[in-house]
């Protein structure tokens, strides 16, 4: 049985660590870019959506609520109009049953969504079928999309106006960074909107 260690769980997190380094070289501009789009449809009167599958529906869901809620409980402000397409279980069974979990969040981008919202899809592939579906959907409406993936974009850069690819291939590394992303974007539109 392989042994695993101290030494072992610290190269793990100095290895995310590293990951975190690279994002802020690759993706700060992009993602100062994200924050300016949302700002922009916020201020006109748009919403964020966010969609994800496994860790990246949780990744929507914390995000959806920092946007809702707050980022820092010691500076309250006005809710910022974010909605997670994760969450409503009787929708996502249903529609799945009947249909395929391929449209479970293109059919909620159809129906919920208008044009000069933006969505957020993340999938660490950058290859989720469902979220992959949804930003084609979101793009023919007139909605804006931020791609939130691993190293190399998947089939989601191509249906991106704005890529944030984590320069990994681990899956938790590409997570963790993604999370720190999302933070710092809701940040940046706090600061944006200066609410």
């Amino acid at each position: 049985m392989p042994s695993f260690n101290t030494d072992s769980l610290r190269e793990i997190l100095l290895k995310s660590a590293e990951v975190k380094h690279l994002t802020a070289d690759h993706c700060s501009d992009p993602a100062m870019e994200a924050a300016r789009m949302i700002a922009d449809a916020l201020q006109a009167g748009g919403k964020l959506m966010l969609c994800g599958n496994g860790g990246s529906a949780g990744d929507s869901q914390h995000l959806a609520a920092e946007f809702v809620a707050t980022l820092d409980h010691r500076r309250p402000r006005a809710g910022l109009a974010a909605l997670a397409l994760t969450t409503d279980t009787s929708f996502l069974t249903a529609y799945a049953n009947d249909f395929g979990y391929e449209g479970v969040f293109s059919r909620q981008v159809e129906t919920l969504g208008n044009e000069g919202d933006v969505l957020i899809g993340i999938s660490t592939s950058g290859n989720s079928a469902n979220v992959v579906a949804a930003c084609g959907a979101a793009r023919e409406m007139g909605i804006k999309t931020i791609a939130m993936t691993g190293e190399d974009g998947g089939k989601l850069a191509d249906h991106a106006n704005i890529l944030l690819a984590v320069p990994s291939s681990v899956t938790m590394h590409i997570q963790e960074s993604h999370i720190a992303l999302g933070h710092v974007i809701t940040l940046a539109v706090e600061k944006l909107l200066e609410v």
